[in-house]
């Protein structure tokens, strides 16, 4: 092979996945040894190198060896089949390198400085004599300290990455793996790869079975076996199924394993053995899903059994009729039987579309109590959602886990059983979009006195988590359930409101185009031409004719994530439209800038924000290799944990659940066949406050809408529920 040693100008291009890497490098020809002969048509002498690589940063200087191979479209390239980092041979090379952030307590001013007073010396005295950083003006003890942790840690980081390189595994996860092991991050890995899937979030079942399988480990050793079972059990939840039929999970998970049937079932039996799993019948779950789901039941179940304070009907009909005169408030008679309900029944299921007055009956509640000197707590499943609940009905809301008071130390809630809220009344709203494992939570702190009120729309999107509560809970007929049909005079002056309702009955929607409407559609038969025009609704048109913010107002929703209307292009142009000029953080193909709109893609207990939570950086420090981003208030992230936050102009209609924007542009295709359902669109144009913009065919739209077809999911809280009668839980 070819040989050559040069220093990373620049890297053109790098996927965080597979750490595949295209970089300009500036080579030392007088150490390079090469049969071929190299490019001479490059104008500023940098030779195109490309290949499976470590997060290679501007300045780092590199021996590369491989061969030259001729690209049809991009010409003469060097193909990098093995490399080692070397440290930068000059002085602006070194000022460089140190500047990128590689290494936390140096930024680029600090670089300068230092470089200025040891050049070529500056990484003997880092690494022999870092206390001489302590000459440099501005540079304090503290300051000394972090650059040697930091000096350390990149040492042993690049032996990781280069132990990932050799297995094929993308290098992304590195610094998380050093983080996690510490200086055995190596020898652990060796000793049990598969612990990466269970340890490390962002790693699973395959990374880890890639090094597994590269190390030599048998297909069939059974640690590969429960680790596999173990992943296709959990990506059955990320697809909502509480439990797996077991001939399923056989199935699903030999074929996954590429092994033998029969040599699933015993595994599945260790699994029951450490705990890890639950066997019920025909049913293989993962435990905390089987505990979450019986433990639903059991609490409803006890909340419906337990006695509390009686009210007399009549004299709650009398309570009504004085909050109607002293609120100004006129309930139909649907909405004074759901309050009736509440204070006979002591619990309720609240739910109806979008105008049947579902916030007026919550704050009829919220009035009866406050006559009644009842205390009563109002949740929601995410901020966005608690923050709407609390203007809607001028009431402190909070989130379910802020309200539960998550202990990140414990990894638990301190909320529950043995702690229950201190409440007479607990008031849920957006109950759709709550999980199995978040609703068991919320019940296990209802203390046995206090009144239940879930509100939701039982037609929306169920949960992006396991499980299908909301409609499991109405269809099982063990709680008393109130559906409000009504849409009130003003709602229905509103074209929002009106086709969201008609695409809820399977009816197309009428598109006028009004000019004093709400909702309007965009004849678009080229994706590519629909999201020129997306970009031009979001940066100019929307703006300027109703005064829209452009980022904090206007959401795109997408149904897929791929596509050039997906969520991951429609980002990428919106971020150059919106927010071109921020300051930035560039790592392989993703790009940060200060100013962006993002998302968190995961619930972090420590940080307290939740998967769902969108909010703006704020700032990005590359000598602390730290992104501030502020959701309801400042959030850091190191450089390490930036996979948790992605790009947020444009999210997934999933991930709008429980939210509600001023104004909302959805591109809809028939490329987007597959998730073209009634729900997704109903739900789509229900977080729009004041605006639909619909951007595409009208084909798209008549699919999403005749497609009524709700994928199932396994769960098992239904039945459950029906059968409370036959329990004994013992309360």
């Amino acid at each position: 092979m070819d040989t050559l040693i040069g220093t990373i100008e620049r890297v053109t291009y790098q996927n965080e996945d597979t750490g595949y890497t295209v970089a300009r490098l500036r080579p030392e020809l007088r150490h390079c040894q090469t049969t071929e002969r190299p490019p001479s048509t490059l104008a500023d002498g940098l030779w195109v190198v490309v290949g499976n690589l470590a997060a290679l940063v501007p300045g780092e200087r590199v021996e590369v060896h491989g061969y030259w191979v001729t690209h049809s479209q991009y010409g003469k390239q060097f193909k990098i089949i093995e490399y080692k980092t070397l440290f930068p041979a000059t002085v602006e090379g070194i000022r460089k390198y140190l500047g990128s952030g590689l290494i936390k307590g140096i930024g680029p001013v600090k670089a300068g400085l230092i470089v200025d007073r040891f050049g070529e010396r500056t990484f003997e005295v880092i690494d022999a004599e870092p206390e001489r950083l302590l000459e440099i003006k501005g540079i304090a003890q503290k300051t000394v300290n972090l650059i040697k942790k930091g000096w350390e840690d990149q040492k042993h980081i690049q032996e990781v990455m280069q132990f990932l390189l050799a297995h094929n595994v993308s290098t992304t996860y590195a610094v998380k793996i050093y983080k996690m092991y510490g200086n055995e991050a190596i020898q652990k890995v060796t000793e049990n790869p598969y612990r990466l899937a269970s340890d490390i979030w962002g790693i699973g079942f395959i990374t880890a079975d890639k090094i597994a399988q590269n190390l030599g480990v048998d297909p069939a050793a059974p640690s590969r076996i429960a680790a596999g079972i173990q992943y296709v059990l959990n990506q059955c939840a990320d697809d909502g199924h509480v439990f797996v039929p077991q001939e399923m999970l056989a199935a699903e998970s030999a074929k996954f394993l590429h092994v033998e049937a029969s040599i699933i079932p015993p595994a599945v039996q260790t699994l029951v053995g450490t705990g890890e799993a639950i066997v019920d019948g025909d049913r293989v779950y993962l435990a905390p899903f089987y505990y979450a789901e019986v433990g639903i039941a059991r609490h409803l179940a006890r909340l419906l059994r337990s006695p509390r304070q009686a009210f007399v009907p009549d004299a709650v009909t009398r309570m009504i009729d004085r909050v109607q005169q002293t609120h100004g408030i006129q309930f139909n008679d649907q909405q004074r039987l759901a309050i009736l309900t509440v204070f006979t029944d002591g619990i309720l299921v609240l739910t109806g579309g979008p105008g049947t007055g579902k916030t007026t009956c919550v704050r009829g509640m919220l009035a009866l109590f406050q006559q009644l000197s009842q205390r009563v707590v109002l949740a929601a499943p995410t901020g966005r959602a608690a923050k709407r609940l609390s203007e809607v009905t001028g009431a402190e809301a909070k989130t379910i886990h802020r309200l539960l008071e998550f202990n990140p130390g414990a990894t638990q809630f301190k909320k529950g059983t043995e702690d229950p809220l201190d409440a007479d009344a607990v008031i849920l709203d957006e109950v759709s979009m709550v999980d199995t494992v978040l609703m068991n939570a919320l019940l296990r702190a209802v203390p046995s006195s206090a009144r239940l009120v879930m509100v939701g729309d039982a037609d929306q999107l169920p949960s992006v988590g396991a499980g299908n509560v909301l409609r499991d809970v109405i269809a099982s007929g063990a709680v008393p359930v109130v559906h409000l049909h009504e849409i009130f005079r003003q709602a229905q002056e509103s074209d929002i409101v009106m086709n969201a309702h008609r695409v809820n009955q399977g009816e197309f929607p009428r598109l006028h185009n009004r000019k004093e409407g709400d909702f309007f559609f965009i004849g678009e038969d080229d994706p590519a031409s629909a999201a020129e025009t997306i970009q031009e609704l979001c940066a100019r048109r929307l703006p300027g004719r109703y005064g829209y913010d452009p980022i904090d107002d206007i959401q795109v929703l997408t149904p897929m994530y791929r596509g050039e209307i997906g969520v991951d292009q429609l980002n990428r142009v919106l971020q150059e439209t919106l927010n071109p000029d921020g300051a930035s953080l560039k790592r392989g193909d993703r790009e940060l800038r200060v100013g962006d709109k993002v998302m968190q893609t995961r619930n972090n207990y420590d940080k307290m924000v939740f998967n769902g939570d969108i909010g703006r950086v704020t700032r990005i420090d590359l000598e602390s290799q730290t992104v501030e981003v502020t959701f309801n208030e400042p959030v850091g992230y190191d450089f390490s944990e930036l996979d948790e936050v992605v790009l947020a102009y444009a999210i997934s209609v999933h991930k709008s659940q429980g939210s509600e924007y001023p104004a909302i542009v959805l591109p809809l295709f028939t490329s987007h066949y597959l998730m073209l359902q009634r729900n997704l669109l109903y739900t789509a144009i229900t977080r729009a406050k004041s605006l639909v913009v619909l951007v595409g065919t009208k084909k798209a739209v008549a699919i999403a809408v005749k497609n009524n077809d709700v994928t199932a999911r396994y769960t098992g809280l239904r039945e459950g529920l029906q059968k409370v009668e036959e329990m004994d839980f013992g309360f």
